[in-house]
This record gives C-alpha cells, structure tokens and sequence, in this order.
C-alpha cells in the first residue's frame, strides 16, 4: 500500500511541473506597433507652435503659399535645432540646402503662440460674422403671423381651479 501512495505522489508532482511548463508561462511579452508617422513631431518648445506648410504640389513649386505662411508669422526651423526629428530632408530642394526641414514639399515652420492664437480669433470672429449676416438676412423676412421659426411651445397645467361647494 505504502508503494501506491509514493506512485501517486510522484504522479501529482509531474503534473505540476508540466503545467508550470505551458505555452502561456513561456509566451514573450506582448507590445503594441504602431506605424510611425510621415511627418515627425518636433519636441515642444514654451512659447511655440509647429506646423507643416506646402512648398510644392505634385512637383511643381508653390511660392504663394509659402510667401503667405511668412507673412502670417511662420519662420522655417533649422534642422540644427532639432537633432531629435532625425530625418533626411529633400535632396536638392532650395528649403533643405538652407539647413531647413522639408519632407515631401512639406517645410516645417514654427510661429509664436501669441500671433497664432490672435490668428485664430480673428478667423473665429470672421466665422461669426458670417453666422450673424445669414441669421439677419433670413430672419428679416419672419412675420409673425407666418413665422419662419416656430416659437417654443409652453404649455400650462393647473390643478383644483375647480368651483367650491
């Protein structure tokens, strides 16, 4: 009897050390991949904002944009500036002989935060500008006996406003 209890023991035994040696206990941790993006995000910088502006389109220069973006405030970014983008520029354009970031006709420019942000007011402004003027010019033609924008509609409910015995 004693034989049979050791035959079990050791049984158990060998059981557990091939269940310590599954699949799972000896998988590799997994990780996420995500592809890189095309265009690198420069490293933040107090006081700054980035952006990529066109230099050409399908090959062809395009010095209207790029002269607008100046004038706008935008400035190109050395590459110097930003050894941690790590990337080759364009061969042979005008931009990357300067020393600048350019990708695919794509320069990459920095602006200050103040200018850009009075930038977008003033577009948010020109926006609602445009808002009001539709606003007015339909609701001129309203008449109240005809409306053109349903007013809300309120009702009222009163309870016990019966007559008194």
């Amino acid at each position: 009897m004693s034989e049979e209890k050791n035959i079990e023991v050791t049984e158990e035994v060998t059981r557990a050390a091939r269940e310590a040696e599954s699949r799972e206990v000896q998988a590799r941790p997994k990780t996420s991949w995500e592809p890189q993006s095309k265009l690198p995000k420069p490293d933040h910088q107090e006081g700054w904002v980035f952006r990529w502006v066109a230099t050409s389109i399908l090959g062809q220069p395009n010095n209207v944009n790029v002269s607008a973006k100046f004038r706008e405030g935008w400035e190109p970014v050395k590459a110097e500036d930003h050894p941690e983008l790590n990337m080759i520029s364009d061969h042979g354009s005008e931009w990357a002989d300067k020393g600048n970031l350019e990708v695919g006709g794509l320069l990459l420019c920095k602006a200050p935060k103040e200018t850009m942000a009075a930038r977008d007011e003033y577009f948010r402004q020109q926006a609602q500008n445009q808002m009001d003027a539709v606003d007015n010019n339909y609701l001129k033609e309203n008449d109240p006996r005809m409306p053109l924008l349903k007013p809300e509609r309120k009702t009222r409910t009163t309870f016990g406003g019966g007559s008194k015995s």
